[in-house]
């Protein structure tokens, strides 16, 4: 006579069905699958190119693109969200993701760049600080930007944008964007 099983209640039982997910799981994951399309629809063409998306997927966020009524848009992004069902939708995350972060870090370049513009204007001691930061830098160029930049700043405290000025600008800003490829590059 064979023994009786004893099977703890934790273990699943193999000839009952695997558990469904809830219809309320389901329709928030449906929720996520259009919010992502979403973000989809806002990707610059060249990025949609490189990614791998079936071809009526590709022509839905076209037409979407296309379309100008409320209610068009409405229905084609209900559309584009059914096809995101059928796709695997983690490089398109990947893709969204980069492009946010993208968009961050080019912000913050900026704020940086006009920091250190602001520092420069104001404060003489700022000028050590940048060189020591970036030794790379070009001091007399630079000594000679701040220097116009000031003068054009003297000249007409009610308007700061000289040319002087914006060229600062444009010399701290391609020497940060310059740094930060270099690194990029590096890791």
């Amino acid at each position: 006579m064979s023994a009786p099983s004893h099977r703890s209640f934790d273990e699943p039982d193999a000839a009952q069905p695997q558990e469904r997910p809830s219809k309320t799981r389901l329709k928030q994951l449906m929720h996520e699958l259009q919010a992502l399309g979403e973000d989809l629809v806002q990707l610059p063409d060249s990025r949609l190119e490189r990614l791998a998306l079936p071809e009526s997927l590709r022509q839905a966020v076209q037409e979407y693109k296309r379309t100008r009524s409320h209610e068009g848009r409405r229905r084609q992004m209900q559309y584009i969200g059914k096809l995101m069902r059928q796709i695997d939708p983690e490089p398109v995350r990947e893709a969204v993701a980069e492009m946010k972060l993208g968009r961050a870090t080019d912000s913050l370049a900026l704020h940086e760049t006009e920091r250190w513009r602001t520092e420069l204007l104001t404060e003489d001691e700022a000028l050590t600080r940048w060189m020591a930061a970036h030794p790379g830098s070009d001091a007399q160029q630079l000594r000679s930007l701040i220097r116009a930049a000031r003068k054009d700043a003297a000249s007409t405290p009610e308007q700061r944008s000289g040319r002087a000025y914006r060229e600062l600008f444009q010399y701290l800003k391609g020497h940060l964007l310059t740094e930060s490829a270099r690194s990029d590059h590096d890791l």
